[in-house]
């Protein structure tokens, strides 16, 4: 499986390609997306056509991208969600499934910490992927983000080898206890 990982902004929207088989992660290429200084509209443009153009030139199975999150600033949190909408009309155009993971979800399974600065983001990520040096920190978020589908997906994978009915949805409660429908 080839996962592209998305980090979104409005100047600067990082990605990161990693191929995934078994428990093995391979970096295959990572970089950020600058916006121009212009109008929100030329750069929402900018951001759907540079990730068109990644899709096109990698051809990732799947995508995942970092949800965004509400801060202090409403103004703020409105342009980051219409940068993070270019990305995603971007893969889309593409076919791509595209997962969404929070911030959180990301470092807790990239460094084992919800919390970890941005420094600790790339070193895990360096060091996961055997990097010879640490991406910039956007390009470090959005290969983050495909370290967390990829192990996102293996336990996905290991649930349905040992519990086929809990991934199906087959299973349901019966007077407090989980029980098999009949």
């Amino acid at each position: 499986m080839r996962i592209l990982g998305i980090d979104p902004g409005l100047r600067i929207t990082g990605f990161g390609v990693i191929d995934v088989d078994g428990p093995r992660l391979t970096y295959v290429a990572s970089g950020v997306v600058r916006t121009p200084d212009a109008d929100l509209a030329e750069r929402l443009h900018v951001i759907f056509e540079s990730v068109r153009e990644v899709v096109a030139l990698h051809r990732p199975t799947a995508a995942a991208i970092e949800k965004v999150f509400v801060n202090a600033n409403p103004q703020s949190t409105l342009l980051l969600g219409q940068a993070r909408g270019a990305a995603i009309c971007g893969l889309m155009s593409g076919g791509i499934p595209v997962a969404e993971y929070t911030a959180l979800q990301t470092k807790q399974a990239t460094v084992g910490y919800g919390k970890a600065t941005k420094l600790q983001v790339q070193t895990m990520v360096t060091q996961l992927l055997r990097l010879s040096g640490a991406p910039t920190s956007d390009a470090a978020d959005a290969l983050a983000c495909a370290i967390c589908h990829a192990h996102a997906g293996a336990g996905i994978a290991a649930l349905a080898k040992s519990a086929p009915d809990l991934v199906t949805g087959r299973l349901r409660m019966r007077r407090g206890r989980i029980g098999h429908r009949v």
